[in-house]
């Protein structure tokens, strides 16, 4: 009767136990069988373009819910037009936030839309994950503890330009267009830091535009007339179509650096001219859709049969919809970490501490690895250049060495 009473207060004190051990932790946002979470995108607006990254997404959350979700948990992603105006972004994200009660915001697109509603989230709390922006802010982690860019930091971008400028133009004269916030001043200042006291004399012309301009046809005029003979292209997708198409109708033909946020192929690049657009140097770190040194990937053969099936009117070939299929694919592995933790603050420990992290569309001896004093997903980067149909890698793969002096 002793062993029989001991052995039931051990099975009591097992199932009593067992739920302490295994309980599942939520904040808002999250339950037993969904996960909520928001972002804003620019469906409409000077910055449209960028909406086909949030359809992307959209149709990839799709494809996990249909297969079982994140740990048996459908994802609902709530997706709002912000119109890349950063009133209405703040006014969106309130709504996603306090009427939808998401539990993370996820890949809000923009840098003064996303900045006009950092503090907000993080005074909240709330994780602000994959922020599509590459602004220094966003990967302030002492002064933004919630906050995460998903894309390569602006100014580590600049200073691969730099480098190369100063490897392969050292006698260059420069001219820079840029976008009149922290996304162009981000580029204009690592351009500068990086070419260090050569900065002064290499740098001969600037102009800057609004996203409320209808056009840059005359900074272009006055850039080609300062004589550059290199020009640094800091533009949203609309405005980089506009310098291209420009900058041929004025005959100027500049070594021409256009930042990675602009080299859609069917977005800018062909709408350009493709005659236009040939010649262009940026840089990435993704697999092209349209570079046939792909065709046989497995990770890109996983991304066409996404497309097909899951987002059929989307197009495959653009870096948009690739660079939508790889936020939502690294998304997805953060929250799968995540188990049944569902707190906010265990999404940012987790997304903190990635190790080796590798994408279906990260360039070989690419991986993602982050830490909770160093936030940036993609470090690393190819240079590449337009050949008039896709873009072609070339050379190794350049890290930022850069270090500003202290």
């Amino acid at each position: 009767m002793t062993m029989m009473k001991w052995a039931a207060g051990l099975a009591l004190g097992a199932l009593l136990a067992a739920p302490a051990y295994a309980q599942k932790k939520y904040d808002t946002g999250a339950t037993d069988t969904e996960i909520k979470i928001g972002q804003t995108m620019p469906y409409s607006g000077p910055a449209s373009a960028y909406g086909s990254i949030g359809k992307v997404e959209q149709a990839y959350f799709k494809m996990i819910n249909d297969n079982g979700g994140i740990n048996g948990r459908k994802v609902n992603l709530i997706s709002y037009d912000d119109a890349y105006n950063p009133p209405k972004t703040v006014e969106q994200t309130r709504k996603l936030v306090e009427a939808d009660e998401v539990l993370l915001t996820f890949q809000g697109l923009g840098t003064p839309a996303q900045a006009a509603v950092q503090k907000y989230l993080n005074d909240k709390k709330i994780p602000q994950m994959l922020v599509s922006s590459g602004a220094t802010r966003f990967s302030d982690y002492k002064q933004f503890p919630w906050t995460m860019a998903y894309n390569p930091n602006y100014q580590s971008e600049a200073h691969i330009y730099a480098q190369l400028i100063l490897k392969d133009y050292p006698n260059a004269k420069i001219a820079i267009l840029f976008q009149n916030d922290d996304f162009g001043k981000d580029y204009v200042k690592g351009l500068k830091d990086a070419l260090g006291d050569k900065a002064g004399k290499m740098i001969i012309a600037e102009a800057s535009y609004e996203t409320s301009d209808p056009t840059v046809d005359s900074q272009m005029v006055k850039l080609k007339g300062s004589g550059a003979d290199l020009f640094f292209n800091v533009t949203t997708p609309k405005f980089a179509a506009q310098a291209i198409k420009k900058a041929a109708e004025l005959g100027w033909k500049p070594v021409h650096l256009l930042n990675i946020n602009s080299t859609g192929v069917s977005q800018v690049m062909i709408p350009s001219g493709p005659e236009n657009s040939k010649g262009i140097i940026s840089v990435n770190y993704g697999k092209d859709p349209l570079d046939p040194q792909w065709a046989d990937d497995a990770g890109m053969k996983r991304f066409k049969a996404f497309m097909a099936k899951y987002a059929p009117d989307a197009d495959a070939n653009s870096t948009f919809s690739s660079y939508g299929y790889g936020t939502a694919e690294l998304m997805t592995e953060i929250l799968k970490r995540c188990g049944d933790d569902l707190t906010r603050a265990n999404i940012m420990k987790v997304a903190t501490s990635l190790k080796d992290v590798k994408a279906d569309l990260a360039l070989p001896g690419m991986s993602v690895q982050t830490a909770p004093d160093d936030y940036r997903i993609n470090k690393q980067f190819k240079l590449m250049k337009f050949n008039g149909a896709r873009w072609e890698l070339f050379g190794d793969v350049l890290t930022d060495t850069f270090k500003p002096a202290n």
